[in-house]
């Protein structure tokens, strides 16, 4: 399949379709809207600027290899790396979000997918950000997008707003995600059997069973095997990232700069 050709179809279909706010369109942040994990930018301005020790380094690579080993879930990963920010001002990380976003994001962003995201605009749908991410990697993109209204996790923070080592319940993620994008639709009279959710995720197939226009893009294998059996439309924008191990991580965060 011509990868242009299906995206292509997908921007006649929103602008042959129905308008108006009752219409939905969620987007996923990390393989979809973005190449690769906007967190490692982060990860890698924590490394160069000596501000990880070697223990939050291999803490989190453990972490990461369990999580891929299929032997730590999601919410436990996210409050470790969370952890280590505990005391943080959240004000200077918005910042430090805003800033890594410019400078190494932004080029990342798939033109592909800015241009289905401005198509469902100019339908005058609501466009929703809806992703696992933490608000300093995925709000830089919602701005970049023109995207308002973002779902997606929440540090803790004091009184002083600094990080408290936690994340705000529940953790969005699977199940999760799909349950908060439920509870937005209710409140904001979108109407999931007119919606599309676009997303890559073995994870993100909860929310795809339950909402009108499911849209795999650049969809990891499970995702890929069930969009083959339920006959949903498949986008490959970009060159889809490589799923690298934790190993492979490291080493990447090790050169950039």
């Amino acid at each position: 399949m011509n990868p242009d050709a299906a995206v292509a179809r997908q921007l006649d279909e929103i602008a042959s379709g129905p308008h108006g706010r009752g219409v939905g369109a969620f987007f996923d942040l990390d393989g979809t809207l973005v190449s690769g994990f906007t967190a490692t930018v982060h990860a890698g301005h924590r490394i160069h600027a000596r501000q990880a020790s070697i223990g939050e380094v291999m803490g989190v690579l453990e972490a990461s290899l369990r999580y891929r080993l299929g032997r730590m879930e999601f919410e436990r990963l996210v409050v470790r790396a969370a952890g280590y920010l505990r005391g943080d001002s959240l004000d200077e990380l918005d910042a430090l979000g805003d800033d890594l976003f410019r400078r190494h994001i932004e080029s990342r962003v798939f033109t592909q997918m800015h241009d289905v995201v401005r198509a469902h605009q100019e339908r005058g749908h609501t466009v929703v950000l809806s992703s696992s991410a933490l608000t300093i990697h995925a709000e830089p993109v919602a701005r970049f997008l023109g995207i308002d209204r973002v779902i997606c996790n929440h540090f803790e923070v004091d009184g002083a707003r600094r990080l408290t080592g936690r994340i705000v319940a529940p953790i969005v993620w699977g199940r999760k995600k799909a349950e908060a994008v439920a509870r937005f639709a209710d409140g904001s009279g979108v109407d999931l059997r007119d919606s599309y959710f676009y997303a890559d995720g073995d994870e993100d197939a909860a929310l795809m069973r339950v909402i009108g226009h499911p849209r795999p893009v650049n969809p990891r294998s499970g995702l890929a095997a069930e969009a083959l059996r339920r006959g949903w439309p498949v986008l490959k924008v970009g060159d889809a990232p490589a799923r690298r191990g934790p190993a492979a991580v490291l080493r990447r965060l090790g050169g950039s700069r």
